[in-house]
């Protein structure tokens, strides 16, 4: 091919060093130019933790074309999301995923099964006994107080000590976890899965000083005596009542008490049939761990199934092992023999106007009453925290309040969690490494910034049109009904296999973000683009050789160029 002269410039063909070309044109299409921008993919604009799903993903998609084996993407993909979550196997587990609700691949052929890929990473990292390594050698002088090792805990702990801090975890139960371990049945989350997360966290020189109820036994201002800052992360571990009469029962439990005695190995006795309020995750758990115990079990809920708020999966889960429901019903009164619930008085409602959850709120009928017998009930409407002993840090009916950095109304105590607001273990783990930067930030004299993510890049700026349609890999199967009655603790999601986690990696578009597919290099005639001679290493533009055609914006499958 001739070179070819523009300008007084000389211009090299597309076939000689470093990719060059010239243009082919024959003249300006537009005073456009193009540039890349790196945006966020909607699953991490929706992961309250912004975790780098896509990055991770990407890293084992594309394994072999970049001369990797497979155990190295897998431990690269870890470590990158442990960047901002020390509990993948924890969280991909739990965690209701709305990064895959948000995903753009969702109308397409399905979202990309992230909770499953986050399981495998996750798991991987336990198999093969990855340790977290901190940031740097260096080891600083003050001290940290963590109180709660549940989820905002252990990660404000976590990123404390990957910067060098000796932090101490006080925690008031005998185990570490929180509500992922005394709120959360063992058949979907395995003790030893989370046993083996926090041990992680604990071998980076992070102490845990179990049975110790700060607030209760010495107040919590205390430890400011010896520690720079303090963290609070009680969790919500309060089980709201009903406010109905004859709640006062021997039988009658809040969701909370009875999924922790039930978790902490303590045998509760529930009867024959079991009566269990409300239609969020808790009263899934409770119900399901009833039938476990081998009790007849009704959800009593007072909208239709479609206002649960529980996680879709966990309900048909529920269906599948016989629990029924009683739905479009409240509760008025808890009949009793003694002390000694005999069974409910309930009332039929029809929904009205919205209510401040946006959901209908439920009108009582007149005259509709009747009672449903049993043998215990369960109260699960919702959960507070314990604020004995932390007082100054809520003001009546409120929780606690902190700024945009997790900052209380005292100096040097910070807090998250479910000590906030209910919310999910995400959330939670975000407030606990925001915590923890902004402790970091104070005591290194460092200025304390929100850090804004990159625009959100929309299908529509996508060119879906270059990617193969791919159903979604078939894993996360669940074991049989027969199963989980003959092992009641046995996990009942299997998650994927390695091969099934590398399939589906496959399918991530990398929105936003370049993955080296080469498209646009291909498709500009006038070579203003240059490949890297390094597999890999980002592509640059000769902006001189571009007619502004748009090509490459219009064609970049992941939406990362632009013309400006």
């Amino acid at each position: 091919m001739a070179l070819v002269l523009k300008d007084k410039k000389k211009l090299v063909s597309r076939a000689g060093a470093g990719g060059g070309g010239g243009p082919r044109g024959g003249g300006e299409t537009s005073s456009l130019r193009p540039k890349y921008v790196s945006k966020t993919p909607p699953c991490i604009n929706a992961c309250p933790n912004h975790n780098d799903v896509r990055g991770a993903i990407t890293l084992i998609a594309q394994t072999e074309a970049y001369g990797r084996t497979f155990d190295q993407s897998f431990e690269m993909a870890w470590q990158l999301l442990s960047e901002t979550n020390p509990l993948p196997s924890v969280c991909g587990r739990v965690c209701p995923h709305p990064c895959e609700s948000n995903c753009n691949r969702l109308d397409m052929d399905g979202a990309l099964s992230i909770n499953n890929m986050e399981r495998a990473i996750g798991d991987f990292a336990l198999e093969k006994k990855l340790a977290f390594k901190k940031l740097s050698a260096e080891q600083h002088p003050e001290k940290i107080a963590v109180i709660g090792s549940g989820p905002a805990g252990l990660s404000c702990a976590y990123q404390l000590a990957r910067r060098g801090y000796g932090v101490t975890v006080f925690e008031a139960f005998p185990k570490g976890g929180g509500m992922l371990r005394y709120g959360i049945p063992k058949y979907r989350l395995p003790p030893e899965i989370l046993d083996a997360e926090i041990d992680r966290i604990t071998a980076l020189g992070v102490e845990i000083k179990y049975n110790t109820a700060v607030g209760r036994e010495f107040p919590y201002e205390d430890l400011k005596k010896t520690y720079a800052a303090v963290f609070v992360g009680i969790g919500a571990h309060k089980g709201k009542s009903l406010g109905i009469p004859g709640e006062d029962a021997k039988n009658v439990f809040t969701a909370t008490e009875f999924l922790n005695r039930v978790n902490s190995g303590e045998k509760v006795e529930v009867g024959k049939k079991v009566l269990v309020i409300g239609g969020g995750d808790a009263a899934i758990d409770a119900a399901r761990v009833s039938r476990r115990l081998g009790a007849e079990v009704w959800i009593v809920y007072r909208r239709t199934i479609k206002e649960m708020p529980a996680i879709e999966h966990e309900i048909r889960g529920a269906e599948e092992e016989g629990v029924k429901f009683e739905f479009l019903v409240m509760p008025l009164e808890v009949m009793k023999n003694g002390d000694t619930a005999t069974g409910m008085k309930i009332q039929r409602t029809e929904l009205g106007e919205p209510d401040a959850s946006g959901r209908r709120r439920p009108v009582p009928i007149a005259g509709s009453e009747f009672v449903l017998d049993a043998t215990a009930i369960i109260s699960a409407i919702s959960q507070e925290p314990d604020f004995r002993g932390y007082d100054d840090l809520h003001s009546g009916r409120d929780w606690v309040k902190v700024d945009e950095f997790g900052r209380t109304n005292k100096d040097a105590v910070l807090a998250g969690g479910d000590v906030l607001d209910l919310g999910l273990v995400t959330i939670a783990i975000a407030q606990g490494r925001r915590a923890a930067e902004t402790i970091h930030c104070q005591l290194r004299g460092l200025p304390v910034e929100a850090a804004a993510l990159p625009p959100v890049v929309a299908k529509e700026k996508m060119n879906r049109a270059w990617f193969e349609k791919k159903e979604r890999v078939a894993g996360q199967s669940d074991v049989a009904v027969e199963q989980r009655w003959a092992n009641p603790d046995v996990e009942i999601s299997t998650g994927f296999t390695r091969e099934q986690a590398i399939e589906e990696s496959k399918r991530c578009m990398s929105c936003g973000q370049c993955f080296d597919c080469g498209n646009c290099w291909t498709l500009c005639s006038d070579g203003a683009i240059v490949k890297p001679l390094v597999k890999g290493h980002p592509y640059s533009f000769k902006l001189e050789f571009c007619q502004g055609c748009k090509k490459c914006a219009e064609q970049c499958p992941c939406g990362y160029i632009e013309m400006s």
